[in-house]
């Protein structure tokens, strides 16, 4: 949530089990939150998607996925906003996992849909292993993107990022020091920043990743590892700046035809 703010989205609601929102609440002052009836201890209730179909009424993007969980009713939250949700939808974390097996739910929205899996959540979604994936990453992300009809970030090394007609990115930016816990949930949340403000979804896929790991390319310049997720959140405006002084030639990455 903070991240799509740090990107430029001008109002960001987390929606969360109302059982952490105190908790929420107290660290995300810009943002609004929106609390879900629960089971307690931060568990969805069946009735979720009711007060989350009511709150996204007026949004123009929708991240989905990040500290969700594995339970029941988290699986059929996740199938209803993918079907009913008619926003633009970033789809990470515990969401991708839900949808392991329902590609065609994906596959039939119609609106951009991106989606934003490291190694393991990729073999997950197209069943194979982790090593099959990073064996040939430029097949996987491709397979994926065309199965989903969804743009497809893989992230890693060298993050790929895949539009449903076959192309494929490589993004110059980012750095060992980013293999730390968090900085896919940044990912998601600049994603969905640029989406929020029109950007068309190869766009908003592909610079998020080049920013994402140009913030933390300016983190190490002055230390190369132990800088948190949260510093690369907060560099992000930096790294847009640094991209508007100076742009990138080409600007985001080397396409594959």
């Amino acid at each position: 949530a903070a991240a799509a703010l740090r990107v430029g989205a001008g109002l960001v609601t987390l929606a969360a089990p109302q059982s952490l929102n105190p908790i929420l609440e107290s660290r995300l002052i810009e943002a609004m939150t929106c609390p879900v009836a629960d089971q307690g201890e931060g568990r969805w209730a069946p009735g979720a998607f009711d007060t989350i179909q009511q709150a996204a009424a007026d949004k123009r993007c929708i991240a989905l996925g990040p500290g969700m969980g594995m339970g029941p009713a988290g699986h059929d939250l996740v199938l209803r906003m993918v079907r009913e949700l008619e926003q633009p939808m970033v789809i990470d974390a515990d969401g991708l996992n839900h949808l392991a097996g329902h590609l065609d739910e994906i596959a039939a929205r119609r609106a951009p849909t991106v989606l934003t899996p490291h190694p393991g959540e990729m073999a997950r979604l197209i069943d194979r292993t982790v090593p099959d994936i990073q064996q040939d990453r430029l097949s996987a992300v491709r397979h994926l993107s065309r199965l989903s009809r969804a743009h497809v970030i893989l992230k890693g090394a060298r993050t790929l990022v895949a539009d449903p007609e076959g192309t494929v990115w490589i993004n110059p930016t980012g750095n060992a020091g980013m293999a730390s816990g968090g900085m896919g949930d940044v990912l998601t949340g600049a994603v969905a920043g640029l989406l929020t403000q029109g950007v068309p979804p190869t766009l908003a896929a592909a610079g998020a990743v080049f920013i994402h790991g140009l913030a933390a390319d300016l983190l190490a310049a002055k230390a190369p590892w132990g800088y948190l997720a949260t510093e690369v959140m907060d560099a992000l405006p930096l790294a847009i700046q640094r991209v508007l002084q100076d742009p990138p030639a080409p600007p985001v990455g080397t396409p594959l035809l």
